[in-house]
This record gives structure tokens, C-alpha cells and sequence, in this order.
């Protein structure tokens, strides 16, 4: 069911003890950690949780990859919450997904959190307390957004390597997103690039068996090329153009809306369609290698070989990785519960 939109103030708890580690599935578009979330999930009577900033929207499923309805096997969640184009915010994420996290584990069943976007996977699990600037809706957001319309991503970008220049180094130019989110945190006299710096020092909140899954560059290269191709096929042109006339024009041509913005632009015919979906393989390249470096930072993380895509190898790898983690937990517990 898709939750109404008054439903998000209520995702804003103080999250609860789970009974068994949070299984996280991460690592670069195309990698299939779809797949494998949804078998783990069938093998440890578990639900998906997709951590994705784009998977949340209503409306954008075949670009984004959503596991579709025909092909849930089990319970998922995180999908179509907000309208295209609707604030969120991974606040409103990490409030959400722990409410997930105290609802499956009540039901007795096992929280799979999958995606590919590392900080929403991080702001569920670590114990990451957002300033209240991240919450959607504040004037800051506005006037920048604005500024982004008005003069363009570069001339905003600019304003704010003037303003915060180490900030503005780890951000992308084309970022609004994230460089609206640097001018708000520096209006709270905080920094954007301070802020990343300690996201690396934050204590785990939650006890998670983290699953990478790697595949050789050339590999997943070749795979979101045809990836893309497929989507096209799939009807991603008349996804686009549905969204277009029901008035989300600001949604999909938003800068991380990829395959999306491009399609926009074919459609306008400001490029042909041989160009968008090339534009669309190139865009999806770069965010593949910025995903691959997130994760890789991270040593939690265990990693699994998915060049082949084996998914009977990939899920008995990671339930592995899970029994492991499972026993390392149990054992803290137990010797927690005696110093007591």
C-alpha cells in the first residue's frame, strides 16, 4: 500500500532493538542486489527494504530499476512514497527505514535493507543524528533551489566554492541537491565537508551483517549498457512522457534523475534518442564508479563476487556472511547480559 502523504510526520521515532542483525545488500547499480536481497529474504523468511534516493518516487519504475509487482516474492518496502519531484530527504529515510526495521522484527521476520545509495544504507544503521535543516521544507532549501533555476547549477555551484571552497571540492557541480544541502548546513555555521569527514567516525546503531557485491569494472560496464537497453525496450520513453503529462516535468528532469532528464530532453527534441540513452549509459558509468568508491570505504562490508551473476553462489555466499554475523552478535549479547 502506498502510504499518504501525512504518513511521513509518523515516521519521525526513536527506533527500537531488533532481534536479529539488519541484512544490508549494497554495492553499484546493475550489480544485482536486487535479486539477491529478494533470495536472502526468501531463505531467512525476511522483507526488502530498498535504500535508493530515486525508488521512493511514484511513477519511476523502470528507470529506476524497481523490483516490479509480478516479480515480489516477498514483502517490499521504500517504494513510491512521494510524488516526483516532492521533497525527501534521507532523514525522512532513515525514520522510515527504522520503522520498517521495529515492524518486521515484531512480526517475527528479518529486515533486508537493499540499495545502492551508501548514505541512506548509513543514516539507517548508524547512529547519525541529522541537523534540523535536513528535514524537508525550510526557506534555506527554497532560495538556493530557486538560485538553481534562475542562474543555472554552475552559477550556484560557484557561489558556493566562494562561500565554503572544501565543500564545494567534494560535491559535483551538476549536484544541486547536495550543494543546496552545503549552504544549508553552513547557514547552521556547520560544513558540509566536516560533516562527511565524521560520517566516517559514527558508532553503528543497529547490529547489520553488511554483503557487497563486486563486479569487475568491464563487466558491469557491459551490464548497464545493455541494462539501459533494456529499459528503453521495456517502455522507459512512455514512462517518461506519462510522468510529463501528469505534470512532473520538475521531478524527472531533476540532476540525479537519470534516465529520466535525458529522455526529457529527446522528447523535447533538443537531442535524438540514439544520444539520450547514450548520455543516460554515460551518467550511469559515473554514478556506478562514485557508488563503487562509497562502499569501498566502508570495512564493515564483505564482499561477494558477482561477475557471473550466480545467484545460488551470491545467496550462499551471504548467508554465510550472515550466520557469521549472527553468532558474533549472539555471543556480545550473551556476555553482555552477564556483566549485568
Amino acid at each position: 500500500m502506498v502510504p499518504p502523504r501525512r504518513v511521513l510526520l509518523a515516521w519521525l521515532i526513536v527506533p527500537a532493538l531488533v532481534s536479529h542483525p539488519i541484512v544490508c545488500v549494497v554495492g553499484p547499480t546493475a550489480s544485482g542486489k536486487s535479486a539477491l536481497a529478494q533470495n536472502i529474504a526468501l531463505e531467512l523468511d525476511g522483507e526488502v527494504i530498498s535504500a535508493d534516493s530515486m525508488q521512493v518516487y511514484r511513477g519511476m519504475d523502470i528507470g529506476t530499476g524497481k523490483v516490479l509487482e509480478h516479480e515480489r516474492l516477498v514483502a517490499h518496502h521504500g517504494f513510491d512514497l512521494v510524488d516526483p519531484g516532492e521533497p525527501f530527504s534521507a532523514a525522512l529515510f532513515q525514520s522510515y527505514a527504522r520503522a520498517c526495521f521495529t515492524d518486521i522484527d515484531s512480526r517475527g521476520k528479518r529486515s533486508i535493507l537493499c540499495g545502492g545509495t551508501g548514505f541512506y544504507v548509513r543514516a539507517a544503521i548508524d547512529d547519525y543524528d541529522f541537523p534540523a535543516g535536513e528535514q524537508v521544507g525550510n526557506a534555506i532549501r527554497d532560495y538556493y533551489n530557486a538560485y538553481a533555476v534562475d542562474h543555472g547549477a554552475h552559477e550556484l555551484w560557484k557561489l558556493l566554492e566562494a562561500m565554503d571552497p572544501s565543500s564545494a571540492s567534494i560535491i559535483p557541480e551538476n549536484d544541486v541537491k547536495r550543494v543546496v544541502r552545503a549552504f544549508e548546513l553552513l547557514d547552521a555555521g556547520e560544513s558540509y565537508a566536516e560533516q562527511r569527514r565524521k560520517l566516517a567516525e559514527l558508532p553503528q546503531l543497529y547490529p547489520a551483517a553488511f554483503i557487497g557485491l563486486d563486479v569487475s569494472p568491464g563487466i558491469l560496464r557491459n551490464r548497464i549498457d545493455s541494462r539501459v537497453d533494456a529499459m528503453v525496450e521495456s517502455g522507459l520513453v512512455n514512462e517518461v512522457q506519462s510522468l510529463l503529462d501528469a505534470g512532473f516535468r520538475e521531478g524527472v528532469t531533476a540532476p540525479q534523475a537519470i534516465g529520466y532528464k535525458e529522455i526529457v530532453a529527446s522528447l523535447d527534441g533538443r537531442i535524438s534518442l540514439d544520444e539520450a540513452i547514450d548520455q543516460i549509459k554515460t551518467a550511469t558509468h559515473r554514478y556506478a564508479k562514485r557508488q563503487r568508491t562509497w562502499f569501498r570505504k566502508d570495512k564493515r562490508i564483505s564482499w561477494v563476487k558477482a561477475d557471473t551473476l550466480n545467484l545460488d553462489y551470491m545467496t550462499q555466499e551471504s548467508l554465510g556472511i550472515v550466520a557469521t554475523i549472527d553468532a558474533l552478535e549472539g555471543a556480545s549479547h550473551d556476555a553482555s547480559t552477564e556483566l549485568r
